[in-house]
């Protein structure tokens, strides 16, 4: 293989790790934490954890000439490409709190999600409003 193509024959294993620790994310003591004793209760947390990624590749070679190769060397590639990526996020949803008065589950409330959907549908129905005020005005 060209010496610039080393990288082609760790491939198959570098995108079998990139996977391995992307989906590393999903064991279930990323889901659930260690139970912590507060008080007579023990408190778990409960986690919401989403992983993707994804690779590709591409190759190819410039059209020969009709008057020959164009490179004299032709084990030298003229096209090449390669790429991957992937990531993984949690984030806690609820909490499971076991105490003497019983087995409880108080959802995590986040507000800095709830304000960003309230941002983002304001955005979104500012310009529709607009429009139907214009619109009834005619």
């Amino acid at each position: 293989m060209p010496e610039g193509l080393a990288w082609l024959e760790r491939a198959p294993e570098n995108a079998a790790a990139m996977i391995d620790r992307i989906f590393a994310a999903s064991r279930s003591d990323a889901v659930w934490s260690d139970p912590v004793q507060a008080d007579g209760r023990t408190i778990i947390t409960a986690c919401e954890v989403a992983a993707g990624g994804g690779f590709g590749f591409g190759f190819g070679r410039k059209p020969q000439s009709e008057s020959g190769p164009t490179n004299s060397d032709s084990s030298v590639p003229e096209s090449g490409g390669g790429g991957g990526g992937g990531g993984s996020s949690g984030r806690p949803v609820a909490m499971v709190i076991a105490g003497p008065e019983g087995v409880r589950v108080q959802p995590v409330v986040d507000v800095t999600k709830i304000a960003l959907l309230a941002l983002t549908t304001w955005g979104a129905l500012v310009p529709i409003l607009a429009g139907l005020k214009r619109a009834t005005r005619k």
